[in-house]
């Protein structure tokens, strides 16, 4: 029988170039930006992207792909799994 639970999924790929230009794709949705942190849902999880003068340039959810430009330190992900805590913070389900 066909695993249903992966129908909708999209394939989620990061490419980044001179930790200044990002390009990711299988993104669900922009939970919050500024320019120092910008935090996806993605289809592998959730996706923190840390670093300074970061601004999303191109955000396409119906393709799921975003555009992320400036100086990238870090990305860091937690399982989606987590966010599905009722009553938690969204940092305290980041960290988990």
């Amino acid at each position: 029988m066909e695993d249903l639970t992966n129908i909708n999924k999209r394939a989620h790929k990061v490419t980044l170039s001179n930790r200044r230009t990002c390009n990711l794709t299988g993104v669900n949705d922009v939970l919050s930006f500024d320019e120092n942190e910008i935090i996806l849902e993605t289809e592998q999880g959730m996706l923190m992207i840390k670093g300074a003068e970061l601004h999303v340039n191109r955000l396409t959810l119906d393709k799921g792909e975003v555009d992320v430009d400036g100086r990238v330190d870090s990305f860091t992900y937690s399982e989606q799994a987590g966010m599905n805590g009722k009553g938690e913070s969204l940092l305290a389900r980041l960290f988990k």
